[in-house]
């Protein structure tokens, strides 16, 4: 396998049940089109300088009608507009995104997935049996604010940071390992897809991939590689985040699934009762090393 790590079998268990259960998955080919181009190359640390081995966009299709008709997708949508993407810059939030945030929640917690979740983390010990108590501790995981950078106000939280992004003093990107963010960013002229990223003399990735790791420009800042899954529902993305966030009290948590034909290795690190960030790396696909 991958990396010689061997896959966490329970989680690998009840990451593919929320995978089967994951119905508003957009499908590749159909519901969006991905052109992944050239492979990206190296970026120095602290360089904002790339290659740019694509020279089109990564997505050349998405049905953002389909996007916008399922509920959850329609609020998570509203919700990427929320947010200043300064570290160091306080967040004042209002009423009306405070009521987003919650709308979002109560969008997920109807779905199967976000079910399924909350009836393994309550096994488990680690989230309370009253829906209404559970979506009070997703909220504390994603959306309470906290300060990233020492210096200035609350600044982040857990949803900004993975699912919208942030540049940290101005000098490179942290978070932003969304699809739907990575899609709209490049729509709008923000973001720039400069490669996949892969090993040395291993398989190109397919198009029909649902998780990339790729490398972009932001708000003329570079990724050198970020971890992405591509075409999957929000709900999934926070239940499975929320899992490895739960099952573990370390500050970094690394795990390697089996998710459908993906291995990935899952990374989440907690800021307090928080998220800090979360993303997946995917290790390997159909069987075949990356």
């Amino acid at each position: 396998m991958a990396n010689g790590r061997q896959a966490n079998r329970e989680l690998t268990e009840v990451l593919n049940q929320l995978w089967r259960l994951d119905t508003n998955r957009l499908k590749p080919g159909t519901d969006y089109r991905i052109s992944l181009q050239g492979k990206a190359g190296y970026v120095a640390p602290g360089s904002n300088q790339a290659r740019d081995r694509a020279q089109a966009p990564l997505f050349a299709y998405v049905n953002e009608k389909k996007l916008h008709n399922i509920e959850t997708f329609a609020h998570f949508i509203n919700l990427l507009d929320n947010y200043e993407t300064s570290t160091g810059v306080s967040e004042m939030a209002t009423s009306e995104e405070l009521q987003e945030n919650r709308l979002f929640i109560d969008a997920i917690m109807k779905t199967e997935v976000m079910k399924c979740a909350h009836k393994y983390l309550v096994k488990k010990g680690q989230s309370p049996a009253d829906p209404g108590q559970f979506k009070r501790q997703l909220y504390d995981i994603w959306f309470r604010l906290y300060h990233r950078d020492k210096k200035g106000g609350e600044d982040s939280c857990g949803f900004e940071h993975v699912f919208v992004g942030e540049t940290k003093y101005g000098h490179e990107i942290i978070g932003l390992h969304n699809w739907v963010q990575f899609y709209l960013q490049e729509k709008h002229g923000h973001v720039d897809y400069k490669g996949y990223k892969a090993r040395d003399n291993k398989d190109l990735p397919d198009e029909d991939d649902h998780v990339l790791n790729l490398q972009f420009s932001w708000k003329d800042l570079v990724k050198p590689i970020g971890g992405s899954f591509i075409g999957v529902s929000p709900e999934f993305e926070v239940a499975l985040f929320t899992i490895i966030f739960l099952m573990s009290t370390e500050k970094m948590t690394s795990v390697v699934v089996k998710v459908d034909e993906y291995v990935l290795e899952l990374v989440v690190y907690r800021h307090g009762r928080a998220i800090g960030t979360a993303y997946p790396k995917l290790l390997s696909s159909n069987n075949r090393d990356l």
